[in-house]
């Protein structure tokens, strides 16, 4: 209901301004970008009448004041678009502008009039006064412009059509940027965009156990230990380095090897199990070194070209700090004791939750802010967060906001494999990147639907996926029963199919797939709850496809993003083919997968030649960027086979055909 009280020029607006895209829960959220990434907005824009319309996107970093301006383009349908690039970190704004136009309406009307050979001089006199009232808005260094436009269109000897063709173009910029405020609709929201360094978008993640790191089978591994491993997985491409939980692990109710309630006196415990006497979220494990150690590791980790990512899990040992000094920010039972952590079937003894809904809530919000200060003061800008869904939403939508405001160069990585409302909800709130299904999709069809959801907005616009074949949580059917081939297969889609991905480290590159029991996801001798040995020099099956995906995926700047992703024809359910493209739309790079991890399988690939700038009658090259193969295609239609023993996917680049003057050939 309009307020004609409200604003005096309220009923002079006569844009309707309607369906403005992108714009996730009504503004409620922000979308996500990358620094020199663009936005495209669209809207529905339209009024009364036959009168011209324009519009513009005004978009403005949070921290200036002034609005920039992008012109909107009318589409069919009284669609709008226009297309502004963010450029700093941080948040930004953006919303929609529309008008009508009396400079662009005037001089459709005038056209019309010359075109039927009609009278214009009064629309000469007209236009002249519109001119008068543009000069009279505009900056003194512009104002000159429009009144010698004016004193033309005033002239007994003017030639109105030829006048048009001179000054039209140059008049409707200037139409534009003076126009006449009070009658232009805002569209009622400013809308936010979140715009993230450009690892957000293209990363590779390695997960890696520093205990498991030891080269000495009579010691535990330390953080100085893990130092020895960096210019291996840096060699293979991976820029993030991600370790588990470095904290003290509690005595109390520790797991045995195999998740098993009964231990033995040096078993660890699970690393997820924090906080003992030796101290809490804040402190190293003694047995992994001091925090002086873990600085210098971050710091030879950037030297080698890596990231450190640091687990934060939101979660206490019994034994935990927090336990004896806040007992009330945990749940009791009936009989006092605090509530361990449970999802039924399974149930951890060995972790207490936060109940985010103690009456000192206040207190322990602060108390977890400050967990994440304190190793981003120790030099963290990673962190991936241990099961996000299963505390507060409103506790991160406050957390992620805070810290990003004070360092906007912050990744957030959420391990929720959960619901989907609420794996979306959480991206919503902040989190920069999101674990998801791909583990548990394996089929064609499965793929394809997934990932055309993944790729659609409004999902596209707050969701970055990052892929991840399997955890120290998740050995999949798939991986236990495929060899080594489902391992790479698995590998091959998670590089390619996202821009963002990560393995658990040596037990993926060893292809190990030993569940602890049937029907189970766990491994058999889960590094969770012992210490294995991992050498730095040690050489896995699948180090070297992983070193030449990861090159792939680095030379390569159309996987550096999740968009331009297209599911290609492929005449065979367990082949699958998709295309990756430029911001040109031209098509780069074809990936094709065998699904299959135990037979060779074969189809007809169907290619949309009239985006791949290539001469259909002409042959060419389609070099497999994976193996080095190269195969001469002619016209649309070509065949694929795979044998998963040997290589189960290609990563076809395409070389057109160059005739030199010697009638030599050769594909650039």
């Amino acid at each position: 209901m309009i307020s004609l009280l409200e604003d005096e020029d309220v009923g002079r607006r006569r844009v309707i301004i309607e369906s403005v895209s992108p714009e996730i829960d009504g503004g409620r959220f922000p979308i996500k970008r990358v620094i020199g990434e663009s936005v495209t907005v669209e809207a529905n824009l339209f009024a009364d009448g036959h009168s011209q319309l324009s519009a513009v996107v005004l978009h403005r970093d949070e921290t200036t004041p002034e609005w920039s301006e992008v012109t909107l383009s009318a589409a069919a349908n009284d669609r709008w678009r226009g297309v502004f690039v963010v450029e700093r970190l941080g948040i930004h704004r953006y919303t929609v502008e529309g008008w009508i136009d009396p400079v662009k309406s005037w001089q459709s009307e005038l056209q019309a009039k010359l075109r039927a050979g009609q009278d214009v001089a009064v629309d000469a006199l007209v236009g002249a006064q519109l001119l008068e009232a543009i000069a009279s808005r505009a900056q003194p260094r512009d104002a000159t412009a429009p009144r010698d436009w004016s004193a033309e269109l005033r002239s007994p000897n003017l030639s109105a059509g030829v006048w048009i063709g001179k000054w039209g173009v140059a008049l409707g910029e200037f139409s534009v940027r003076y126009r006449d405020h009070q009658l232009a609709t805002r569209y009622h929201r400013e809308l936010r965009v979140i715009v993230d360094p450009l690892r957000a978008q293209f990363s590779a993640w390695y997960e890696l156990f520093p205990r498991s790191c030891s080269p000495s089978p009579e010691r535990p591994g330390s953080l100085k230990d893990v130092a020895a491993h960096l210019p291996r997985v840096a060699a293979m491409g991976f820029n993030v380095l991600y370790l588990p939980p470095i904290h003290p692990i509690g005595e109390s109710a520790r797991k045995g090897r195999n998740n098993q309630l009964a231990r033995q006196p040096n078993d660890p415990g699970s690393p997820w199990a924090i906080g003992s006497r030796e101290g809490g979220h804040k402190a190293v494990h003694p047995e992994l070194g001091t925090l002086e150690d873990f600085c210098e590791l971050v710091e030879r980790a950037k030297a080698s070209g890596l990231e450190i990512a640091l687990d934060i899990a939101l979660q206490c040992s019994p034994d935990h700090p927090y336990v004896r000094d806040h007992p009330e920010w945990f749940r009791k039972r009936p009989d006092g004791t605090i509530q361990y952590a449970q999802n039924p079937p399974k149930e951890y003894q060995d972790i207490v939750p936060f109940d985010f809904e103690c009456a000192g809530w206040r207190s322990l919000w602060d108390e977890l802010k400050s967990i994440f200060e304190f190793w981003i003061a120790r030099g963290i800008r990673t962190f991936r967060v241990d099961n996000p869904h299963t505390k507060s939403l409103l506790f991160w939508e406050w957390c992620l906001a805070e810290l990003k405001r004070e360092q906007p160069d912050l990744i957030f990585l959420a391990e929720a494999f959960t619901r989907p409302k609420v794996m979306f909800h959480l991206a919503k709130l902040g989190f920069t990147q999101s674990y998801n299904y791909f583990a548990w999709r394996n089929r064609k069809d499965e793929l394809i639907d997934y990932f055309t959801e993944l790729g659609r907005a409004p999902l596209a616009d707050y969701l970055r996926p990052n892929l991840w074949p399997n955890t120290p949580d998740i050995l999949t059917e798939f991986l236990q029963i495929g060899g080594r081939p489902a391992f790479a297969i698995r590998l091959i889609l998670a590089a390619t199919l996202g821009s963002n991905y990560g393995i658990y480290g040596p037990a993926f590159e060893a292809c190990e797939n030993r569940p602890r029991e049937a029907d189970s996801e766990e491994y058999l001798n889960s590094e969770k709850y012992e210490i294995r040995r991992w050498a730095p020099d040690a050489s896995y099956p699948l180090q070297d496809l992983i070193a030449r995906i990861n090159r792939i995926r680095s030379e390569n700047p159309v996987f550096q993003s999740n968009r331009g992703l297209a599911f290609l024809p492929i005449d065979n359910d367990q082949l699958l083919a998709y295309g990756r493209s430029t911001d040109q739309g031209d098509l780069a790079i074809v990936t094709v997968v065998n699904l299959d991890p135990t037979r060779v399988q074969a189809g007809w690939l169907d290619l949309p030649q009239d985006r791949m700038r290539l001469d259909p009658n002409q042959t060419y090259q389609a070099h497999d960027l994976l193996t080095g193969a190269r195969f001469l295609w002619r016209g649309p239609r070509n065949y694929v086979e795979l044998d998963p023993a040997y290589s189960p996917g290609h990563v076809f680049q395409f070389r057109r055909r160059v005739r030199t003057e010697r009638d030599f050939d050769y594909y650039v």
